[in-house]
């Protein structure tokens, strides 16, 4: 029998049927959570419940002009936000197209037990604005396309596609600027003055934390 889609499920689970909100929860679990756990780790599973919570509230306002996906990763994304902005009042604005985790947090921990690579990877990306950290994972890591970033980022599609372009080279630079390039970075530019951006995006894709199949 082949699964249930997601627009099919959120129909049952609108309907009161909460065997099929817990399917959905439970399809994107592990995504929110990496979601969060690359960026405030000793929180995940506190933004992990309110991020589900307020999908849960949010439900019946959903009328589908956009997949379950993009909907689930648009409240997360608010919820980190909202996380990050609640840590006193200067806080209050800060500015996550130019702040990183890095400046957010001063002491990041992690609980990530990954090998040494995807670790070299995570700290460079937690060193990007938070907009481009979070750009940067879900177009690796979470499947999204253009058109679905530009829903959750409120931005549109050229937008989208100049930012992640400036992303990629920014995490790029931080990644050559450090000592011992991966060895799966085996692709130059063009001008052979460092690691191909297509290097870069295969490897950081076969790093991911989740599968999303």
């Amino acid at each position: 029998m082949s699964e249930v889609d997601d627009h099919e499920l959120l129909k049952r689970w609108q309907g009161g049927d909460a065997a099929a909100g817990e399917l959905l929860v439970e399809r994107y679990f592990d995504r929110i959570y990496w979601f969060f756990q690359s960026k405030l780790d000793a929180e995940a599973d506190e933004l992990v419940q309110s991020t589900f919570l307020a999908c849960l509230a949010a439900k019946d306002r959903f009328r589908g002009e956009s997949s379950f996906r993009t909907f689930l990763y648009g409240i997360a994304r608010n919820q980190l936000f909202a996380a990050l902005r609640g840590r006193g009042r200067a806080a209050e604005h800060i500015d996550l197209e130019q702040s990183s985790i890095a400046d957010l947090v001063s002491t990041p921990r992690t609980r990530l037990e990954r090998n040494q690579e995807y670790e070299q990877l995570v700290g460079q990306l937690r060193r990007l604005p938070v907009e481009q950290q979070t750009l940067l994972e879900l177009h690796y890591w979470g499947d999204v396309g253009i058109s679905e970033l530009a829903q959750i980022f409120e931005a549109p599609e050229v937008t989208i596609r100049s930012r992640l372009h400036r992303a990629r080279n920014a995490l790029r630079e931080l990644l050559q600027a450090e000592p011992g390039l991966p060895e799966a970075f085996d692709g130059k530019s063009p001008d052979a003055t460092g690691v191909s951006l297509d290097a870069m995006d295969g490897w950081a894709r076969r790093l991911s934390p989740v599968r999303t199949e």
